[in-house]
């Protein structure tokens, strides 16, 4: 990982043109499709992935892609389509992919987890020409779908379909496409080319050595550009990908033991997740080598004597996941947070004033990206491209490209980057890339709501949403507003909370002034349902630990924790707490099941009385003591 630096001439420099070595850049030129299809060619039998359902090899993997191809393509598919997957975490979901690429065509992931609204928006945005879905998601998206395929419905013609013989495909071809938050309000489509992410696959194997003998995880959200970092790379070296179960993918306690007891040797992590784990003990003997992280910003060092090393990880969808990476050491006397590390192979960076100029080491500019990472740019938006994708005047060649990242960021002493916030609005929620303005203007689509503003707000457990609104003539309530926003918009987009303003603060240019824009508290709050109490002291005591979970209060006990702006991570705090508090084994899934304080109370009573009758007298004699 500890590359040198050079400037544009090779020569140690310390302005900030910043690339690693260059290795031989023929290791770079290979379809990722092909290169898969080598190494199943060569270790047919070897283990691809595995799932609680159980394992696919190479081959099996290979051919029910390549049936799937032949139907897709029977269905009147053709090379360089774009082809839709929303199906959940499984085998179908990786095939279905696989599928598009061996059609010639590229694939865009939808997370089913996203609102029916938000998933016919993105088909339609993208003008998708197919999309294979299951039976589970299939009625959600039959409308928006110009051609469905449903793989379980399927099956039966799908498993009789020729394969086809692979077309080729270019370098420069769509390989993929993928969806980032919008400050209009719409998302917007980020296209990716097989180069783009054959440079991503062999700097990844490269530096962290990958070979068939590694166990990986797929833990990362479907639409999450990560999750393709997850995959591809390791199935190109003959590797394992496991799919982490959705019931241990947030909680860090669970996490660990399953990535203890599956042998993982290189796992993904969202950075929340990531320093809650690097917190925590760790076997001597933990097969895991290597702990990746990334997405949001990083506020913790690693302690000493971790069996695994820490790296930390930077980049913009618009540049193939990974721009820049790095080793996090442990230190006991850090004066800063951690860096972002170095570039990845083939990735210059500039660190650029206003004036695109290219400032010295340890002034801090906005971080531009070139090299083979830079994307194609968005899909149907020539004015957005534009905007964001530059000439790269420090490259020396003509047709290169630069992202202008809308980073702030600076050279370090050591080579390694130091990032300094954002330069607009754009912020990182729970690991998800958004923009504020979005869930701003699906707010004041609302019939309620004359003006809205939504900003962020750092508090004790990171950035959160806070929503301004200026009603209109009619009532509303938060929690009115909460399930609009939720049928719309993914949940890391739902603010936390709303205030009520009278008018939306100006400064003297006729611009927003944010830094009057009051701070949220009980007598700005808007309108809520009516507060009903805690009634029993068991009431009491959740409805305090979801204060303290929340960092705000007070809950009253028919308060929705999702509503209120709890999410999986917090919510695994809170089912940890309430067990401990109350001496029962709970799980997120019984908090989705009671999400409010009057339910999850009487849940736990059902438990409770569960584990009494399951007790012998003497056992229930002493439960009653403690």
């Amino acid at each position: 990982m500890d590359t040198p630096f050079t400037s544009n001439d090779g020569s140690p420099d310390s302005a900030n043109t910043i690339e690693t070595e260059d290795p031989a850049r023929a290791a770079n030129a290979f379809i990722p499709r092909d290169r898969l299809a080598a190494v199943t060619a060569a270790t047919p039998n070897a283990v691809a992935l595995i799932a609680a359902c159980g394992t696919l090899s190479y081959a099996e993997l290979d051919a029910q892609a390549a049936r799937l191809a032949g139907y897709l393509a029977g269905r009147g598919l053709r090379p360089g389509a774009l082809v839709g997957v929303c199906i959940d975490r499984s085998f179908d979901q990786i095939v279905a992919t696989l599928a598009a690429w061996k059609a010639g065509c590229a694939f865009l992931p939808l997370d089913p987890a996203w609102p029916d609204a938000r998933l016919a928006s993105i088909i339609g945005s993208a003008d998708c020409d197919v999309v294979v879905s299951s039976g589970a998601t299939a009625a959600r998206i039959a409308v928006a779908a110009r051609e469905l395929v449903v793989v379980d419905r399927d099956a039966v013609a799908i498993a009789a379909a020729t394969p086809l013989v692979v077309p080729a495909v270019a370098a420069d071809d769509l390989a993929y496409v993928i969806y980032t938050s919008g400050s209009t309000g719409a998302p917007k489509g980020v296209e990716l080319s097989h180069a783009n992410l054959a440079n991503l696959i062999a700097w990844h194997n490269r530096v962290f050595a990958v070979t068939a003998a590694d166990r990986a995880t797929h833990l990362a959200g479907l639409g999450f550009d990560a999750a393709i970092w997850e995959i591809w790379p390791y199935l190109c070296a003959g590797a394992t990908v496991l799919l982490v179960p959705d019931a241990v993918r947030t909680a860090d306690v669970a996490l660990r033991q399953w990535l203890i007891e599956q042998k993982i040797t290189i796992g993904f992590v969202p950075t929340a997740l990531a320093e809650q784990l690097i917190a925590a003990d760790w076997p001597a003997d933990t097969a895991l080598r290597i702990l990746l992280t990334g997405a949001d910003r990083l506020h913790l060092y690693p302690r000493a004597g971790l069996p695994f090393v820490l790296v930390n990880n930077y980049g913009p969808t618009e540049c193939t996941v990974v721009a820049t990476s790095g080793i996090v050491a442990p230190t006991a006397d850090a004066d800063r947070l951690p860096p972002i590390g170095r570039p990845i192979d083939h990735t210059p960076l500039y660190i650029l004033d206003a004036g695109g100029n290219q400032l010295a080491a340890g002034e801090v500019g906005e971080l531009h990206i070139g090299g083979d990472s830079v994307g194609r740019g968005y899909r149907g938006r020539p004015d957005l491209t534009a905007e964001r994708f530059l000439a790269d005047p420090f490259a020396g060649r003509a047709g290169a490209r630069m992202y202008r990242t809308g980073d702030l960021a600076a050279l370090l002493p050591d080579g390694q980057i130091a990032f300094h916030g954002r330069i607009d609005d754009q912020v990182k929620i729970r690991g998800h890339r958004v923009e504020p303005e979005e869930a701003a203007a699906v707010l004041r689509e609302h019939g309620a709501v004359r003006s809205a503003v939504v900003v962020a707000r750092a508090e004790g457990d990171g950035t959160h949403l806070v929503a301004y609104i200026v009603p209109g003539d009619e009532p509303v309530t938060a929690e009115a507003l909460r399930a609009f926003l939720a049928e719309r918009l993914p949940e890391y987009l739902v603010p936390d909370q709303f205030v009520r303003i009278d008018a939306l603060p100006l400064n003297a240019s006729g611009k927003l002034d944010r830094a009057a824009l009051p701070a949220p508290s009980a007598e700005n709050a808007l309108t809520s349902e009516q507060f009903a109490a805690p009634e029993t002291p068991a009431q009491q005591r959740l409805a305090d630990i979801i204060v303290e979970v929340l960092g705000r209060g007070p809950v009253g006990i028919d308060d929705n924790f999702f509503l209120l702006g709890g999410h999986s991570l917090l919510g695994t705090q809170v089912v940890l707490r309430a067990g401990e508090a109350f001496g029962v084994d709970l799980t997120l899934r019984h908090l989705f099941q009671a999400p409010t304080v009057r339910t999850l109370a009487a849940l736990i009573e059902e438990l409770l009385l569960e584990m009494l009758e399951a007790m012998s007298d003497d056992e229930a004699s002493a439960r009653a003591a403690e």
